[in-house]
């Protein structure tokens, strides 16, 4: 029997209740699992210039902006502008990378870029990291303390074939009956195509293909006297080269060249240097008498010889210009034979 005023313990509980109450559970689980997936999308944004800031702590620092590749013969490198927080400590930035083989093998897993993890600098050198053909994603974050900021992604994949290949920097000499054609700072896993020919004959023009990792060239059994020209430009596969060198052209001067010109420029020396000594031991250690002999003096012409009435007349009228002359005796004299007066005036 029940009591009246009880609760009614015995009463069941009808399907549609149940049914009600598995609704709104599974729709608990639903915005749960809708917010979990916001935080992650949010995690991977990569058009993010200021990262989420999350109450909880996690995310307190806004992510790094304008994130690029820059890939130059093969070497690439990752750049970013610097953080403009405000951070007690310097400032650190982690690069991440993922590849094909992290997306296939390793479930789509980043992997850290040894060099540039907890790094200082705004720039990352992945030359060697980016190992393959595939397309690469990366992305960067910063640090400062035990605040981190949101992952920014690169715009889109990067693949190593998009790098930038520039012309080659050749040197070319010529030794003996042969070629010798150097390069250097040469992009990796990449060749070098090196067209060689003869003046006047470009259409018989052989094609040498050189590895990175030798660098030098030699090119033998040339015709002596002959000029040859060298043009050459970096292959990375059948559809990526660079621009080609200006052609550059040597003569061959034979096999013998390589002893004929040191030896004539030391001989042409040493001959040079005995006549100097032999011409000042013979000035330092010769007699007066054979000196005279060999180093007489010639007489002047005679029209550059003095004139002697010319002097001699100058010297006369020299020596009248500064004769004395005694003007008191001679006044005196002449006063004494005739005195002044106005009669004699008149």
């Amino acid at each position: 029997m029940l009591r009246h005023g009880g609760p009614d313990v015995s009463r069941p509980v009808s399907p549609f209740a149940l049914e009600l109450k598995a609704v709104v559970m599974r729709r608990r689980w639903a915005v749960s699992l809708l917010w979990m997936m916001m935080l992650v999308l949010l995690d991977l944004n990569n058009d993010s210039e200021y990262g989420l800031i999350v109450s909880a702590g996690v995310w307190m620092l806004p992510a790094p902006s304008r994130v690029s590749m820059e890939s130059v013969d093969m070497r690439h490198t990752l750049t970013w502008l610097p953080l403009q927080a405000s951070c007690n400590t310097t400032i650190l930035y982690s690069v991440q990378f993922q590849g094909e083989f992290e997306l296939t093998v390793l479930n789509g897993s980043w992997v850290d870029a040894p060099e540039c993890h907890r790094t200082p600098h705004t720039h990352c050198d992945l030359t060697f990291d980016l190992g393959s053909d595939s397309d690469y994603n990366l992305h960067v974050r910063a640090q400062c303390g035990s605040q981190l900021s949101a992952w920014t992604r690169l715009s889109r994949p990067f693949n190593r074939r998009d790098t930038v290949l520039t012309v080659p920097d050749m040197t070319l000499s010529a030794v003996g009956n042969a070629l010798q054609v150097s390069f250097d700072k040469l992009p990796l896993t990449a060749v070098v195509r090196v067209t060689v020919w003869k003046r006047g004959d470009e259409l018989q023009a052989s094609v040498h293909t050189l590895p990175a990792e030798q660098k030098v060239l030699h090119v033998a059994a040339l015709q002596e006297g002959a000029v040859y020209c060298v043009r050459a430009q970096t292959v990375l596969d059948t559809q990526l080269q660079s621009s080609s060198t200006d052609a550059h052209c040597v003569s061959i001067t034979g096999p013998d060249a390589a002893w004929k010109r040191p030896t004539t420029v030391t001989v042409t020396v040493i001959i040079m240097a005995g006549l100097l000594f032999a011409v000042f031991w013979s000035i330092i250690h010769c007699r007066p008498d054979t000196c005279q002999k060999y180093f007489h003096k010639e007489t002047l012409p005679q029209s550059l010889r003095p004139v002697g009435d010319i002097q001699v007349l100058m010297r006369r009228q020299e020596e009248e210009r500064c004769e004395q002359i005694d003007v008191t005796s001679h006044v005196d004299d002449h006063s004494s034979r005739r005195p002044f007066t106005e009669d004699s005036v008149e």
